[in-house]
Parts: C-alpha cells; sequence; structure tokens
C-alpha cells in the first residue's frame, strides 16, 4: 500500500524505521535503504542511512488512513512480541516491517508476497516497482505537476520524471484538447 500511494522503492519500504514517523507533525521520512546483494551465489543485506541520491531522502505527509494503518502495524508487533516471549527476535526493533518472530521483512519477500497477492485477487500481473509508476501516473492524471511528481517519487533530477512520463502528460493534454473543442462552437 505504501508503494502505491507513496511511490516507495521496495528497498525504501523494507528500510522504513519508526524514527521515520512523527506522529504528531505527520510526516513520513524516506531515509533509509535495506537492500539485498548477491556476492558469491550469497545473499547480504546491506542496510543504509542513504538513499539511492539526495532528492531521494525527502519527507511527504502522513495522511489519517496510513496513520491508522501504522498504529495498527506498531500494535500488532507489541502483542507479537507478547506472545513469543523470549522467542522474540529484538535485533529490528525499529523496523516497521517486521514478521511474527520480529525479523525484518526480506526485500524478496515482498515481492514475491506481491506476486502471489495479485494472483489470489484475479488481477494481473505487474512488477512491484510498477505500483510506483501507478502512483506517479495518477498524481499527473490529477493535475499534479511534473515537479512535484519528482519530488514526491524522490527522482534525482527532473528530467529522469519527465522521461518517464511525458507520455502521459501528452495524453492529458490530448483529453483536455478534446474537452475543450467538445465546449467550444467554431
Amino acid at each position: 500500500m505504501l508503494a502505491a500511494f507513496y511511490g516507495l522503492r521496495r528497498s525504501e519500504v523494507v528500510g522504513l524505521k519508526w524514527t521515520a514517523i512523527n506522529f504528531e507533525n505527520k510526516t513520513i521520512s524516506i531515509r533509509h535503504t535495506v537492500t539485498p546483494v548477491y556476492f558469491e551465489g550469497q545473499e547480504h543485506i546491506i542496510e543504509k542511512d542513504r538513499d539511492k541520491n539526495k532528492p531521494s531522502r525527502r519527507t511527504l505527509t502522513l495522511v489519517p488512513a496510513f496513520e491508522e494503518l501504522l498504529l495498527r502495524i506498531r500494535e500488532l508487533q507489541a502483542l507479537n512480541k507478547a506472545i513469543c516471549g523470549k522467542s522474540y527476535c529484538t535485533d529490528y526493533e525499529e523496523y516497521i516491517y517486521l514478521d511474527k518472530l520480529g525479523q525484518r521483512i526480506k526485500p524478496g519477500y515482498i515481492t514475491q508476497n506481491f506476486t502471489r497477492t495479485l494472483k489470489k485477487n484475479g488481477l494481473r500481473h505487474i512488477r512491484y516497482h510498477d505500483l510506483r509508476h501507478s502512483c506517479a501516473s495518477l498524481l499527473l492524471a490529477n493535475g499534479v505537476s511534473m515537479k512535484e511528481i519528482q519530488e514526491w517519487l524522490g527522482h534525482s533530477n527532473y528530467s529522469t520524471t519527465a522521461n518517464i512520463y511525458s507520455h502521459l502528460e501528452y495524453s492529458s493534454k490530448v483529453s483536455s484538447a478534446s474537452t475543450m473543442s467538445g465546449i467550444l462552437v467554431f
């Protein structure tokens, strides 16, 4: 849900920490990533307090629906910790996305679970990263400027956003022209 609404990268979702959520000021800050790296046939998880690029470090508005979701997640973590007792892993308590035993969710799990969820619900297959594109498309279709979308997604420069989404901007202009031609009579 975070990827679709906020356009977050998989590494940003897995890397979300409770310190990134400011419930008082209603903000969510993207500052940390968790990424898998494969070396000599082994997966290694890399944690970074910096993102892909400087603009990737961004602060977004925490909307009420996600505030409620995050509060439920925090309550569920506390319940799981109480149920599991000493079996609960406390190494990753600062992270938001944990399994029932307190282990941090692995990036690959998100991708696999997303595919299963689509299939289970009879939806067509898309890549997890396509949720990021859907976010941008919806923002653009609803009048948000390319510059604002660049900042929302954390693209390093305007041209990245424009190169990826300019065809959508053109489509909206065609729609606008069609609407205007229906209104104006020559």
